[in-house]
């Protein structure tokens, strides 16, 4: 259900990692405003079954296969795009992830863990430069490329626009996460410099910084088998005011301001935190 209404009728609307659990909600979302959804997923088959939720409601929605790593695949995705709908009106930047094999075990490091050989410890002097570039890319280097593939046609375009998702990391770093932290940090910071970059020819670019929201490449860290909080999540809940992780829902409004030339055409270069309080505490 749509907090208010926005119209983006007629409006091309691309977004990556659209098979994802808050990145297919926005999918939704904007499909229930009237605009055509392309929806890119590296995994096909979710972002066909978003897709076949928006045409069985009456939207217009197709489902592409892409990697944002790939421009090859990104100008495929794109060529298809454009010759189904036209050319791209808003890019939603949403694929992203982390990797385990560039978290550390521990939150802190300690003297002992220093002569530690056990596998059963990984500190960050074990995290392998290969790991951290693939967490860094496909959060960042994604963004950066998809970006390059369908912005040169929303220049010189009405009511165009980028949205970033970037993260609660990007303003205060996670512990046991430092590349996806960073990346994060780059998603903001590249939203900023490509907000100014593009001003001359009418491309907003913002970005989303949502805080603790349960999706599928979260779950198993947030709950164990039985369902119950995991000690992570419960540290979570615990320097969250509000005292619950976020819905996936409750990034609508943002996300349709955002997008609406009529509601935001001012707005420019902001990144916009939708944590439940967990920015405004300091944990005293």
């Amino acid at each position: 259900m749509l907090p208010f209404k926005i119209n983006l009728e007629g409006k091309n609307i691309v977004i990556t990692g659209g098979g994802g659990v808050l990145c297919s909600e926005f999918a939704y979302a904007l499909a229930e405003c009237g605009a055509n959804i392309a929806l890119l997923d590296i995994k096909a088959e979710n972002a066909e079954q978003a897709a076949k939720k928006i045409t069985d409601k009456g939207g217009k929605a197709i489902a592409v296969q892409a990697d944002v790593l790939s421009r090859e695949s990104l100008s495929n995705a794109r060529d298809i795009i454009t010759n189904k709908f036209g050319t791209c009106d808003i890019l939603i930047n949403g694929a992203g992830g982390n990797s385990p094999k560039c978290t550390t075990t521990k939150e802190y490091l300690f003297d002992e863990d220093l002569n530690d050989t056990s596998e059963d410890i990984v500190t960050f002097f074990d995290l392998m430069p290969e790991n951290l570039r693939f967490v860094f890319d496909i959060n960042f280097t994604g963004i950066f490329l998809t970006t390059q593939v369908f912005a040169k046609d929303m220049a010189g375009k009405k009511g165009c626009s980028v949205l970033n998702i970037s993260s609660m990391n990007a303003f205060t770093p996670l512990t046991k996460i430092p590349a996806y932290s960073a990346a994060k940090s780059a998603v903001s910071n590249f939203t900023q410099w490509l907000a100014v970059h593009f001003s001359k020819v009418g491309i907003r670019v913002n970005a989303i910084a949502p805080g603790f929201f349960v999706s599928n490449q979260n779950r198993a860290l947030l709950f164990d088998a039985e369902g119950n909080p995991t000690p992570r999540a419960n540290k979570i809940l615990s320097q969250t005011p509000m005292g619950r992780f976020g819905e996936p829902q409750e990034l609508t409004g943002a996300l349709l301001w955002l997008c609406s030339n009529e509601a935001a055409g001012f707005v420019n270069g902001i990144i916009v935190p939708i944590d439940g309080g967990f920015s405004a505490y300091s944990g005293v």
